[in-house]
């Protein structure tokens, strides 16, 4: 027996999943959103303790839903992960012949119809309980490993847990300004807890233009103004385009300026004001 080439694999540790190698260099440094979740649901929460009856039936930008829907569907986000991913339990997929987007359609609506039997004190209490073990959910992932596919970066492939986790924490926040929007309620968009959900759905870009034809080396550079606003760059590579924030390194072949408010708008197809 070799003592030693087992002392020698026994120091390397467990081997890491050839997925992990994967590269997402592309898609720019990782971010850290973690420590705004809480933060996030408390400006959630404020807000709908705000709300009377009638307003919790405000209709949203989200088709056929109420302010009473989306907020259930938060609630929904919220036990979905907590089951899957903490607890591993394996709910039922599609059926025969369905495809994802119809699953996931069929699957948010079964939900918010359940849910428009309760109160909107449960719906808050629901969010008060389930959060803080969310939150200790991601502090218990490793994100530069490999999680779940993020559709709008690279449908199919296991995308770094940092992307998806910045994902659920961009979709939370822009469910709660289109609560906010039909409540005619303005808030949370302070710098601090919108610029990761612009810097976010910025790293979508290259997936965007992935069907227009470019040299290498061409860039785009987006100017985002307002709060969470800054500079970006996108430029092509041999093989794909990478994303990064700051200034291009080199002329640019175009220039896309917008203000935070119309992209987060943009990038989740509501109407704009």
């Amino acid at each position: 027996m070799n003592t030693t080439d087992g002392n020698r694999d026994a120091a390397a540790g467990p081997p890491r999943d050839p997925l992990d190698e994967m590269d997402w260099s592309w898609a720019g440094p990782p971010l850290d959103t973690r420590p705004l979740f809480p933060l996030e649901r408390a400006e959630l929460v404020a807000v709908l303790r705000q709300l009377d009856a009638g307003d919790w039936q405000r209709p949203t930008v989200c088709p056929g839903w109420c302010v009473h829907d989306v907020t259930a569907h938060v609630v929904h986000d919220y036990l979905r992960k907590l089951s899957g991913t903490r607890d591993g339990h394996a709910a039922p997929g599609p059926r025969p012949g369905e495809t994802m987007p119809g699953f996931l359609h069929r699957m948010n609506e079964e939900f918010v119809h359940a849910a428009s039997r309760w109160s909107p004190q449960v719906l808050i209490g629901l969010l008060g309980h389930l959060g803080p073990q969310l939150d200790q959910l991601w502090a218990s992932l490793s994100l530069d490993r490999l999680g779940e596919a993020v559709s709008w970066a690279a449908p199919g492939q296991p995308a770094p847990v940092w992307l998806d986790i910045a994902r659920e924490y961009s979709e939370y926040w822009v469910h709660q300004q289109q609560i906010r929007d039909a409540v005619s309620c303005p808030g949370a968009n302070g710098e601090r807890l919108i610029a990761p959900v612009i810097d976010t759905f910025l790293r979508s870009v290259p997936y965007t233009l992935r069907q227009l034809t470019a040299d290498p080396g061409t860039c785009v550079h987006i100017q985002v103004t307002g709060p969470g606003g800054g500079t970006w760059s996108v430029q092509r590579q041999d093989a794909t385009r990478t994303v990064d924030h700051g200034p291009p390194r080199q002329s640019a072949a175009a220039l896309v300026q917008l203000s935070s408010d119309s992209l987060w708008r943009v990038a989740t197809r509501g109407a704009l004001p």
